[in-house]
């Protein structure tokens, strides 16, 4: 039927640029299927797409489906999990990934244990790198799907172990050997930033920390540039910061002489900003409290920038989660001193090295663990029953759609 004209006619040797072309059949098939899952449900009768979507198993799993699963049948998920690594770029492909792991337990159950899930992580991070020249639903979907992943320990620990060679489409710096846990770090921080100075919607900025916070008691053998891009990412927050303080006094200021013109909100923009310094700061703390002595170059990149964290220790809304992170960078500090001035980055990890080892642990103080789960609003047809016939609209081959009759969406929308 459609999932096998799917599974088994968009795979092949080589991995096509635009699929919908290469394999039509397979494109049209994918948004017939998007379009009848995400069907709302009669007032007496759920939608059986909806429900078939939900429950389907593996070939390979021979228990028998409950009574209660009325739509149920069976495909091969390696066929399934071959065709979404080789399709995502598509907004399609990356809405199925989507539906499949938020809705079905066996399909994120079995992608959860393959042994190489770099082939679906690494299309993924690829569409948020490229963040300029996708459409805000098909990052949204990418970066809810790396959410959903980050909420299995398991995920979060093989990450580190998978290295990665020569990471091509990478372009900010030559990436020769790193771990496909920091390749995943460097690209949300560079969306996080990329939203802080363009589209600066919060729902983004939300789902990227999330996805960090998650990972982050799970950090493990951090590559020196995704620890200098954490700090980096905290001191452009602190600036921020500071600028938002500035023109919110200077606001205030004007406000006594003048009562004309209407004020910014810059209380609102500096609560913001505070929430999203707190959410780092407590990143930063969770992997300093459960996996520091995996980290030589996050805390490297924290003494090198420790006068960044001077303003905050006695700041009222970090003075709590400030503890550790002040302790560790005092803690280290004062073992840098006693070996002298002159210090290579070589000796400088060495010391980092043995110090961690010295640090009694019972002296950082435990936070509750950073835990994020994604949850769908209330109305989630709002925004994919439109977001999937702009899909039909756009990719389907050899049908015409009267631009002047459409309502559902806007024309000129992602």
């Amino acid at each position: 039927g459609l999932w096998t004209v799917f599974t088994l006619g968009g795979v092949g040797s080589k991995a096509a640029a635009t699929p919908e072309l290469s394999s039509p059949l397979a494109n049209q098939s994918l948004l017939l299927l998007l379009v009848l899952a995400n069907l709302t449900d009669a007032a007496d009768a759920p939608n059986p797409y909806k429900q078939a979507i939900m429950s389907f198993k593996n070939t390979q799993d021979s228990s028998p489906f409950p009574s209660s699963v009325p739509h149920a049948f069976q495909i091969n998920f390696n066929s399934l999990y071959t065709a979404l690594c080789e399709q995502q770029t598509s907004d399609q492909a990356t809405l199925l990934l989507y539906t499949l792991l938020h809705q079905n337990s066996n399909v994120r159950t079995y992608m959860l244990a393959r042994t190489d899930m770099e082939n679906l992580v690494l299309p993924i991070l690829e569409i948020l790198y490229h963040v300029e020249e996708r459409n805000s639903h098909h990052v949204y979907m990418a970066l809810i799907i790396l959410l959903i992943l980050t909420e299995d320990d398991g995920f979060n620990r093989s990450i580190h172990e998978v290295i990665l060679k020569n990471i091509t489409w990478y372009s900010e710096r030559v990436l020769t050997e790193i771990s496909l846990g920091s390749l995943l770090i460097l690209v949300v921080i560079r969306t996080i930033q990329y939203n802080m100075t363009r589209t600066r919607d919060k729902y983004l900025h939300t789902n990227c920390l999330a996805a960090l916070a998650n990972m982050s008691a799970q950090f493990r053998s951090l590559h020196q540039y995704a620890a200098q891009r954490i700090i980096s990412l905290f001191s452009l927050l602190s600036k921020k910061h500071n600028k938002v303080l500035e023109q919110a006094t200077q606001s205030l200021r004007g406000s006594l002489s003048s009562n004309d013109t209407p004020l910014p909100d810059y209380a609102q923009d500096l609560n913001v900003i505070e929430e999203v310094i707190r959410m780092m700061l407590e990143i930063i703390n969770s992997c300093l409290t459960n996996s520091l002595h995996h980290n030589p170059n996050l805390v490297y990149a924290l003494l090198y920038k420790r006068d960044l964290f001077e303003q905050f220790r006695t700041h009222p809304s970090f003075q709590d989660i400030m503890q550790n992170i002040d302790l560790v960078i005092t803690f280290f500090s004062s073992r840098l001193l006693q070996a002298g001035a002159e210090l290579s980055v070589e000796r400088v990890l060495e010391i980092i090295k043995q110090g961690v080892v010295a640090l009694p642990k019972d002296r950082l103080k435990k936070f509750p663990e950073l835990k994020f789960k994604y949850v769908e609003e209330e109305q989630p047809e709002e925004f994919f029953i439109p977001y999937v016939w702009s899909l039909v609209y756009n990719s389907a081959v050899g049908l015409y759609w009267n631009p002047q009759d459409i309502q559902l969406f806007t024309m000129d929308a992602d």
